[in-house]
């Protein structure tokens, strides 16, 4: 007995050292975009001439850096240098929106190998974009008729005129950088190198979650979830909120769920609520950025990101045919996903890179 529990306590350790080299992966693929240096991702972020080229610049840069509280951090720095007016930023913290969820959409793909893990994480990951891609769908056009979001934002950073200085810890960045400099250090500093060896711990240490996970005691963790964390959709929502303000992003809270989801340890209606808290914790950081600026226009545009995030959880989740809608989309992609292993593949490229990519030369 006294035996058995020491291999347990061993698993248990075991699953907080995976989930931290599983979150060193994703540092590492997002610190290797970085490397290009920061001319590169503003040189992505000014080159737009309409609010349809900034949407989809946003959507590119996120998808490069992985990280919408960078994306949008950079944009409302850059609203305060003047680069960029509120009416351009907004469209592309929209898309920023939707490029961040490509990081969960990468992790669902170590499941590749087992059809059932991976046809469960697919859907997982994908209903976060789907979701997104609806919210979209429905405020972009409204936003460009009425401007409303513009107009909320500006009333409510006039509360907040005059705050400034703020700074938020995040003990997990200061836990994992010396890790992610070690491994960029390893590789030379180069991009490329980094990213792929961010990609293998990334999958590798997911795998050794699942795995590990499985060999405990199922029935007790998935009591933990059931009966505290996700036991209500507004439970889910709270964490959600609570888990990515703590980590400061959004791609890392959502990814993190992926393998409990693939190993059968939460359902994809459970989770999907938390996946929107993430959308509401991740715009914390740009918040703070720029209550740091003390720039009202600034301070608008960070104001914009958290009420398009606000408005879309308002607009469908409380009404089932509404919230069904990313729920079927991603559970119709994942069963072809299944049917065929290259549609992930082609979906993420496409998606992420190649119509956003497309469609800024168009329209520009």
């Amino acid at each position: 007995m006294h035996e058995s529990k020491l291999v347990t306590l061993a698993k248990i350790a075991g699953i907080f050292i995976f989930l931290y080299l599983f979150i060193v992966g994703i540092g590492a693929m997002g610190h290797s975009f970085k490397l290009f240096g920061k001319e590169f991702s503003e040189k992505i972020l000014t080159a737009t001439s309409s609010p349809l080229v900034g949407l989809f610049i946003g959507v590119l840069a996120t998808s490069l850096v992985q990280s919408s509280s960078t994306t949008t951090s950079l944009i409302v720095g850059m609203v305060a240098g003047g680069a960029i007016s509120i009416e351009g930023a907004i469209p592309m913290v929209m898309g920023a929106n939707i490029g961040t969820t490509i990081t969960n959409t990468m992790v669902s793909m170590g499941h590749l190998t087992n059809r059932g893990q991976f046809k469960r994480a697919f859907a997982a990951a994908t209903v976060h974009d789907f979701f997104n891609l609806l919210t979209l769908l429905i405020l972009f056009p409204l936003e460009m008729m009425t401007h409303y979001l513009a107009r909320l934002a500006n009333m409510m950073s006039l509360a907040f005129q005059g705050m400034g200085g703020m700074k938020l810890g995040n003990p997990l960045k200061a836990a994992t950088t010396p890790a992610i400099n070690l491994m960029a250090d390893l590789v030379h500093q180069r991009p490329v190198l980094l990213l792929l060896l961010g990609a293998l711990l990334t999958f590798g240490m997911m795998t050794l979650i699942v795995k590990t996970l499985r060999t405990l005691v199922l029935e007790k963790v998935e009591a933990l979830f059931d009966q505290i964390l996700f036991k209500t959709a507004s439970r889910a929502l709270l964490f959600g909120i609570l888990l990515t303000i703590a980590v400061q992003s959004s791609s890392i809270t959502t990814s993190l769920i992926i393998p409990l989801v693939g190993a059968g340890l939460l359902t994809l209606r459970q989770i999907f609520p938390y996946t929107l808290g993430a959308n509401i914790g991740t715009t914390v950081t740009s918040m703070l950025a720029a209550l740091s600026t003390t720039n009202p226009a600034a301070i608008t545009v960070a104001f914009a990101h958290l009420m398009f995030n606000v408005t879309g959880i308002t607009i469908i989740l409380p009404f089932k045919f509404m919230r069904n809608i990313p729920l079927r989309m991603s559970e119709w992609m994942a069963e072809k996903a299944t049917e065929n292993r290259w549609i992930p593949l082609i979906y993420i490229g496409v998606v992420f890179f190649l119509v956003p990519i497309f469609l800024i030369l168009i329209t520009r």
